[in-house]
């Protein structure tokens, strides 16, 4: 082993399997040290061993009900892929060590709280939670977009989520915390859970329980049989469950049903994905010989291991349910149904009654043609052949989009293969066979508007064209307002930007179009003006209006006025005493709307700065106070008063705060005090520092 600070690689050729060392490499990490082990420090090495128990990767994830408790009492070792974890660049070895996956969907917006206890207490467990919905659950390993939240934290015990946590990531680390922020699920999304345990050394296992959030994870829907239908020559039943029932829970006998014929008994029941996962929603019930044609029911019951199909909440099917189905003589599979015609196709999907063999279907989509309004040209056909090699429904793919109106047919031929499509049953749908179909015209959106400006309301008038079938219109506003209108109309009191949305659609195609519209009428008079006047400075207005202003009509109060935006400095005479004045801007537009601004100003009778020589505390309202008078210009003041004893007595930097003659509300005695007064004189810029002495009287 051997360290070299210059290198910026770690080369492990072992896994170190403490919590504690694994931490420590990860600070190395970060420092850029390059480690070297030649040994085989424990059994898992740096790279991925496949997991082949089910639970341990994505695809065989253990469903979850919200009620249930996992107890996982060993932990086979496996794994190693990596994972990414968005906000954790530390270099450290994050991937499903060891794992077990659990999956979920989530049926009621909220919060999800679950806790992991280890078995053995000293034991570390990490997790990571991805939302997978509409995504292959392998995508984790790769998509970090993925990510939800996650805890690596080194520190060993019960790890999970909490309501009191602050982070929705915790990194590899013993400085990270074991409880991680609840995260917000989203109803109708499905979400994986990575239970990984970095180490191989004590596999002891753990529970995993979940409860504390807001979330619901419980399937609120009841287990039932949906429907059944029988095999080619009636030698076996498809069952197919109305949602995902545990595989566990099927009497592989067969025992949990009875068919209501003596014409054959039940010889065994399986499900395909139980092969490879937790979990089914159809399953196959053997019979011991074929039905002849006709109508039969399927019974459920308590099967030999004392229960019906239970649901992942251990709900069983209600026993004693039936179904029906029909035993029909072989005969091939007509050309059923389309699905419904999306908005510019360009993927039809063909739909059967009997599964069609995958390996009769010409990859080049020669078994169809299309005729019709336009020409649409076919590139390749192929289906959802994962189990059994068959598939209920067929995909013709176009050479492009169908963006017009139109009546189609597609009809079945003689494919490149040399034949047609041949049902599940080996029975050929005969050449000539068609199913009709419609298109729908794309549509825009696109929208017009006219702005009408008014001096207190505007109105903006929109407009759709309509066309191409166009029978609904949404309009949204930037006030949460909407409409249902082709052409609505908005009317404003406040101006400023505005925002429209409109989505429109003909029944099958839609289009969404938006537009910003900047109403820059608004018309406000303002003006700056000083709040004190000295006698004889020269004053200047200031215009702060808003709008499009074209004239501007100003009055000061001292009997003059002006019509400039920037109107020439006022003079005032000097008062005997303080004199109010009313200054006042009106101001027009371009379209011409009026506002008017008014704002008074006093003219002081003087700006000499002077602290009154005595004062009389008596609360007669004449010289009560000490401050200094007509620091109107007195910036950064600062005015203290001391006794005789130096002990200061008041003290304000504010010019109106004024000394009242007392300390704490007692009053001080008669005589006299001594004053300092510190200044900044804002027209020079020039500081004073002056001191003096006034009486107090009492």
């Amino acid at each position: 082993m051997f360290f070299d600070e210059d290198q910026k690689i770690i080369n492990v050729k072992a896994f170190i399997c403490s919590a504690e060392i694994r931490n420590s490499l990860l600070v190395m990490n970060r420092q850029k040290i390059f480690i070297l082990f030649s040994g085989l420090i424990c059994s898992i090495n740096l790279f991925a061993q496949n997991c082949t128990t089910l639970g341990q990767t994505p695809a065989t994830a253990f469903p979850v009900c919200g009620t249930s408790v996992f107890k996982q009492q060993t932990v086979p070792a496996c794994g190693g892929r990596s994972i990414p974890v968005p906000g954790c660049n530390d270099g450290a070895a994050y991937g499903d060590l060891n794992p077990f996956w659990y999956k979920f969907t989530c049926f009621a917006t909220g919060t999800l709280g679950f806790t992991i206890t280890p078995i053995t207490g000293s034991d570390d467990y990490d997790w990571q939670l991805f939302d997978i919905t509409g995504k292959d659950p392998n995508d984790v390993f790769t998509n970090s977009s993925l990510y939800v939240t996650s805890n690596w934290s080194a520190n060993p015990g019960a790890t999970g989520t909490t309501t009191n946590a602050t982070a929705v990531t915790n990194c590899a680390g013993f400085s990270y915390p074991n409880k991680s922020k609840m995260p917000v699920l989203t109803e109708g999304h499905q979400y994986l859970l990575l239970v990984s345990h970095f180490t191989d050394t004590n596999q002891s296992g753990y529970t995993l329980s979940f409860g504390g959030g807001t979330a619901n994870i419980t399937d609120p829907k009841d287990p039932h049989l949906d429907n059944a239908r029988a095999y080619c020559d009636g030698s076996s039943i498809i069952v197919r469950l109305n949602k995902k029932m545990r595989c566990n829970t099927l009497a592989s006998d067969g025992s949990d049903f009875s068919v209501s014929t003596g014409l054959a008994t039940i010889t065994g029941a399986s499900a395909a994905n139980c092969v490879r996962g937790f979990d089914m929603d159809s399953l196959t019930v053997n019979l011991s010989n074929p039905l002849p044609p006709g109508n039969y029911s399927l019974r459920i019951k308590k099967g030999a291991d004392d229960n019906t199909i239970l649901d992942n909440c251990d709900r069983g099917i209600p026993d004693g349910e039936t179904i029906s189905f029909t035993v029909e003589p072989l005969h091939p599979t007509p050309m059923d149904s389309i699905a419904a015609i999306r908005c510019a196709p360009d993927v039809l999907e063909l739909v059967f009654k009997k599964p069609v063999r995958c390996n009769s279907i010409a990859g080049d989509g020669s078994d169809f043609i299309i005729t019709g309004s336009a020409p649409v040209s076919i590139i390749n056909a192929y289906g959802s052949c994962e189990t059994g090699g068959v598939s209920s429904s067929i995909y013709v793919k176009l050479s492009a989009p169908i963006v017009t109106k139109g009546n189609f047919i597609i009809t079945l031929r003689t494919g490149s293969d040399g034949n047609a499509i041949i049902d599940e049953c080996e029975q050929e749908t005969p050449s000539g066979a068609s199913i009709p179909f419609q298109t729908a015209d794309t549509v825009s959106a696109a929208f017009s508007y006219h702005v009408s400006l008014g001096c207190g309301l505007d109105t903006i008038s929109y407009a759709h064209p309509g066309g191409n079938d166009i029978n609904s219109w949404q309009w949204l506003f930037e006030d949460n307002t909407t409409s249902v209108f082709q052409h609505p109309q908005k009317i404003y009191s406040v101006f400023g930007e505005k925002n429209a949305m409109l989505v429109v659609s003909n029944g099958v195609c839609y289009d969404t179009a938006s537009a910003g519209i900047d109403l820059d009428n608004e018309l406000k008079a303002a003006f700056e003006a000083p709040e004190f006047i000295c006698p004889e400075d020269s004053t200047l207005y200031k215009d702060i209006s808003i709008g499009r202003i074209v004239q501007w009509s100003w009055t000061f109060g001292n009997g003059s006025g002006s019509t400039a935006q920037v109107p020439p400095t006022q003079r005032y005479v000097q008062p005997m005493i303080d004199q109010k004045y009313m200054v006042q801007l009106e101001v027009t537009d371009d379209i011409g709307c009026r506002d008017v601004f008014q704002k008074e100003v006093t003219v002081v009778s003087s700006c000499y700065v002077a602290v009154p020589t005595a004062f009389t505390p008596n609360n007669d309202g004449l010289n009560d106070y000490l401050y200094p008078l007509n620091a109107y210009k007195a910036d950064n003041l600062l005015f203290r008063v001391y006794n005789v004893y130096g002990q200061k007595v008041f003290e304000s930097g504010y010019r109106l705060h004024k000394w009242d003659g007392t300390i704490d509300g007692n009053p001080q005695r008669a005589g006299t005090y001594v004053w300092t007064l510190e200044y900044i004189h804002r027209d020079m810029g020039r500081t004073f520092k002056l001191k003096g002495t006034t009486t107090l009287i009492r």
